[in-house]
């Protein structure tokens, strides 16, 4: 098997309606685990997310588009609870299996989640502070383009979606690591499947630069990490 080209043919079993209920919902709680290790939002947290938060001066509101099991938000929540930092957290997921696993969880005061996607939240009027997505981008054909202009229209500031970077060597280090949390869940076969289906840097630059309204920047905050910043003036 070649990662030199991406394979956006390949699909996840997750994203079959007719899957698993109870390893898709083992799968969407184990991510906690698995995103803390390797999606490298602690340290787009600390470098652009909480900076942006901090510079407003007054409460704000973040919007977590495609948010699956709430992990990655009520992660970030807790990392601006600590900073002293006044924000009010919504995650938006169109899936109601994974948007049943994000309600189960013990949400404090300042998170929420809903069931709706982008353009939903679009068409009421919504607007928020930042805008951020994890894993998402690779998910996506035709559709990345409206995405992101959704969240751009959604935003009235920073736009962060973050995602995998396609390489071999991530692709071999996935398939060794994760065996430990793999069991009982979907993460073996649709992780390395994410990984088939991710961009490289130049890719997701190119892709955007071609099909995308706004001005985005493809940055590399973490090993095989990939970030699409954009910031809106007002």
């Amino acid at each position: 098997m070649s990662l030199a080209m991406r394979d956006d043919t390949v699909v996840e079993l997750m994203d079959d309606p007719a899957c698993d209920p109870d390893r898709l919902a083992a799968t969407l709680r184990r991510f906690g685990v698995i995103n803390r290790l390797v999606s490298g939002w602690g340290t787009v947290y600390r470098t652009t997310l909480a900076p942006h938060l901090a510079s407003l001066s007054r409460p704000a509101r973040v919007l977590d588009l495609g948010s699956g099991g709430g992990d990655v938000l009520l992660r970030l929540a807790a990392l601006a609870r600590r900073d002293g930092l006044d924000v009010q957290w919504t995650g938006a997921e169109p899936d109601p299996r994974a948007h049943a696993v994000a309600a189960e969880r013990r949400a404090s005061v300042e998170v929420s989640f809903r069931c709706a996607d982008a353009a939903a939240l679009v068409a009421e009027g919504r607007t928020y502070d930042a805008v951020l997505s994890n894993h998402v981008l690779h998910h996506l054909g035709e559709e990345l383009a409206p995405f992101m202009a959704e969240s751009l229209a959604l935003s009235s500031g920073l736009v962060l979606h973050g995602d995998i970077e396609r390489s071999r060597f991530a692709y071999g280090l996935y398939a060794v690591g994760i065996t430990p949390f793999a069991p009982g869940t979907f993460l073996r076969t649709d992780g390395l499947r994410s990984i088939r289906r991710s961009f490289r840097r130049a890719e997701l630059q190119a892709v955007l630069d071609r099909s995308s309204s706004g001005a985005w920047s493809v940055q590399t905050p973490a090993p095989f990490r990939l970030l699409a910043v954009s910031r809106r003036s007002g």
